[in-house]
């Protein structure tokens, strides 16, 4: 198992600087009184598909060889992956094969269709995300770009940790979600070596805490089909990103569904900004935990913002 270098975050990065936006920090006075911490936004939602994960992606589909690009390639992303690497293979011009569960937001299965990505749907659980995706590959022979576990892919997300430490001038700690642990895994990459003294914090929905309680355990546990609005934090850890959790993460920090939702809201009105459920997990963690934060520069890392404009949670 290859586990990504620093150097190679630093190769991505150059890599993949044409088919990214540098995205801006943003901060809130409202919120850095409510939280008493000052807080940094890094927006990723402001990339063109809408999430961080075009990082990791163009860094997978530009790294290509002409022979291995002609196959075009292939995953399964509960969404925001899906429209990334979809993205990218339209820059390239290469074909892009997805699996999506079925209960994808339909925001984000519109998107992977935009970019040219075909969707073959699952049933809403791992092994049924697997399973099919399995035929899919053997079908087209696409190149398997995971969505999280998968080395180009951890290089390419550590770039935004790279930036985001060059726009604040350091920070005492970083928030940000962790579902199967791409970010996370790139954050740790990134400031391990440029920042050791900068703690990581993961931030988890409670109904999906499969990462909190394997970081608690020693060893990874998986859910097979946990249900939160935090779509896009469903998946569980894999070798490469217990990897960095294990070794970098200082803490994993749950929140309620409710937690998220007052979040989202609060993101919203104050940053003035579209983020989705996933990205307001950090904040609602470090509200419902604002000593441990008190005092303290935070960055946060919106990871995305594709959402469904007709099914808000706070709509339902």
């Amino acid at each position: 198992m290859y586990i990504p270098t620093y150097q190679d975050m630093l190769d991505a990065h150059e890599r993949i600087k044409p088919h990214i936006i540098r995205t801006p920090v943003r901060t809130s006075a409202y919120l850095n009184e409510l939280t008493g911490a000052q807080l940094f936004f890094k927006c990723e939602n402001f990339q063109e598909p809408g999430a961080f994960k075009v990082r990791g992606a163009s860094n997978a589909v530009f790294g290509l060889d002409d022979d291995q690009a002609r196959s075009g390639v292939a995953t399964h992303s509960s969404g925001n992956h899906a429209s990334c690497l979809s993205y990218a293979a339209s820059l390239r011009g290469i074909p892009c094969n997805v699996v999506m569960p079925k209960t994808a937001p339909q925001a984000k299965k519109d998107t992977v269709r935009r970019y040219g990505g075909k969707i073959t749907e699952c049933e809403p659980s791992t092994t049924s995300r697997e399973e099919t995706f399995a035929k899919v590959q053997a079908a087209t022979g696409g190149d398997f770009v995971h969505p999280y576990n998968d080395h180009r892919v951890i290089a390419g997300q550590g770039t935004c940790a790279r930036e985001f430490m060059e726009q604040t001038d350091g920070l005492d700690m970083v928030v940000a979600p962790i579902g199967g642990g791409g970010m996370i895994s790139g954050t740790c990459l990134t400031l391990s070596h440029q920042a050791p003294e900068t703690q990581i914090i993961a931030a988890e929905p409670e109904q999906a805490d499969d990462a909190m309680r394997s970081f608690k355990a020693g060893y990874i546990i998986a859910d097979d089909a946990p249900k939160t609005i935090a779509d896009g934090l469903l998946v569980p850890l894999k070798e490469r990103t217990w990897h960095f959790v294990s070794n970098h993460v200082t803490d994993i920090l749950t929140a309620s569904e409710d937690d998220i939702i007052d979040a989202m809201k609060l993101t919203w009105k104050h940053l003035r900004i579209v983020m989705e459920a996933s990205s307001s997990v950090p904040l609602a963690t470090i509200l419902k935990n604002k000593d441990r934060f008190a005092g303290k520069r935070v960055g946060i890392i919106i990871t995305g913002g594709n959402v469904d404009l007709d099914l808000l949670p706070w709509l339902k």
